[in-house]
């Protein structure tokens, strides 16, 4: 059996999605310190809707395909629906992740949130509660 599934290694080869967006809207930054991963996203929106998000990671194939994946899963999606992305789903889309490689979706997630988080104090006027 393989370590990772072919989506994994397809998003690892291939990531999505892949660089910077100048003056980007939000842009969420979180690292593991114990395994070294560091990933950045950005996000472009537009009417509530996320119309750009790129990323940037430093780590393992699990990292950055997780990063990748996460991208696809919010891209072109309402803020709602990407502030309720999870590490799981985002593990699912990939057809699961080594359970010690876990931690790396969760990376994705926080690194998602935290970029609405930044978006959300520059534009407090969108925040809806």
């Amino acid at each position: 059996m393989a370590l990772y599934s072919e989506k994994v290694m397809d998003h690892f080869r291939n990531p999505r999605n892949i660089g910077v967006i100048e003056n980007a809207d939000g842009i969420g930054e979180v690292g593991n310190a114990k395994c070294g991963d560091i990933m950045k996203m950005y996000l472009k929106i537009e009417d509530d809707v996320i119309v750009d998000v790129k990323f940037e990671t430093f780590g393992c194939a699990s990292a950055i395909a997780s990063s990748s994946m996460a991208t696809e899963l919010i891209k072109g999606k309402p803020v709602a629906e990407a502030l309720e992305l999870t590490n799981k789903a985002v593990a699912e889309a990939l057809d699961g992740l080594p359970a010690y490689k876990m931690h790396c979706s969760v990376l994705a997630e926080e690194a998602i949130q935290n970029a609405l988080e930044d978006y959300y104090q520059k534009h407090p006027e969108k925040k809806k509660e």
